[in-house]
């Protein structure tokens, strides 16, 4: 029986402008807010779709941190990279920061917040994903 809810707030302005959280914990399930590139203690977003992917994959795998979890508990992935000419060169760094967990993912080439807004990710993970058994299928249809 769930009897908490774990909500953690990064440090970003728009977390209390807006009234959300970065992370919310229902038992083992986490639920992790669309997260931008910017480094949450500089303030500073780099002016590459990659280096804003990497950045916010430090914020994500900072805030999986903690909460007792790891890049290996997601289970679902959804990424947006507004301009289709970085989609190649970003996709090719989350191939490698995924390589071995093989989430469920969705990319999407839509306009984000701001025009220096050139990637962004919301991710799902359930707390231990990582440490369970795998069965890997492949189906053709």
């Amino acid at each position: 029986m769930i009897n908490e809810i774990i909500k953690v707030k990064s440090g970003s302005i728009l977390e209390d402008q807006e009234s959300y959280s970065r992370v919310l914990v229902l038992g083992d399930w986490i639920f992790m807010s669309l997260t931008a590139g910017r480094d949450y203690k500089t303030r500073i977003m780099p002016d590459t779709a990659v280096a804003q992917a990497e950045q916010a994959f430090r914020n994500v795998e900072g805030a999986l941190a903690s909460v007792g979890a790891s890049l290996a508990d997601v289970v679902r992935s959804r990424l947006f990279i507004p301009r289709q000419e970085d989609v190649k060169a970003v996709m090719a760094f989350i191939g490698e920061k995924y390589r071995g967990i093989d989430p469920t993912s969705c990319v999407t080439c839509a306009p984000l917040g701001g025009p220096e807004y050139l990637f962004e990710v919301e991710i799902t993970a359930w707390r231990g994903a990582g440490e369970l058994p795998q069965q890997r299928r492949v189906i053709a249809l």
